[in-house]
């Protein structure tokens, strides 16, 4: 059986932002289990006013990719998955979510640490059906009235 290029890391990276920073604890909303932590905090390059109320579920244990995780880590990810809903849910009422990986780092670096995207979406994003990365990082995408809450789709399913 042939090894890919990905290695799991059981240490800590000095280069990353989730294993040499606390930044992502100073957010409006963390939560954490034994194995995962989740933060309401977004990448300050992406303009605020798009999708107030984004987030990621990340492995306290440095991981190269989700291809990674331990069964553990899955189970404590589905744990904070199911926890952090309730936040956006009451406060902005979302229409739906978008959930995502990314495991694909640029030609000769070294991987990201894992982590889980969650956006919540609305029904009057003009970029609705545009995909994750439009949903925050694309001015574009800015609702008329970014922080009104939504019409709740997402609550009655």
């Amino acid at each position: 059986m042939a090894t890919g290029s990905h290695r799991a890391v059981n240490e800590k990276e000095e280069s990353c932002v989730f294993c040499t920073s606390d930044w992502f604890r100073s957010a409006e909303l963390v939560m954490q289990t034994d194995l995962c932590i989740y933060a309401s905090t977004r990448d300050p390059r992406d303009p605020e006013e798009v999708l107030p109320g984004c987030g990621v579920i990340v492995p306290i244990v440095h991981r190269a990719s989700a291809f990674h995780l331990t069964p553990e880590e899955w189970a404590d990810t589905r744990e904070l998955l199911i926890k952090v809903r309730t936040a956006p849910d009451e406060r902005l009422a979302p229409d739906g979510y978008v959930l995502g990986w990314n495991d694909f780092p640029r030609q000769g670096e070294r991987p990201a640490h894992a982590h889980l995207h969650v956006v919540p979406r609305f029904d009057d994003e003009p970029l609705w059906d545009r995909g994750l990365r439009s949903a925050v990082k694309v001015p574009e995408n800015i609702r008329p009235n970014p922080l009104r809450p939504g019409n709740g789709r997402a609550l009655q399913r």
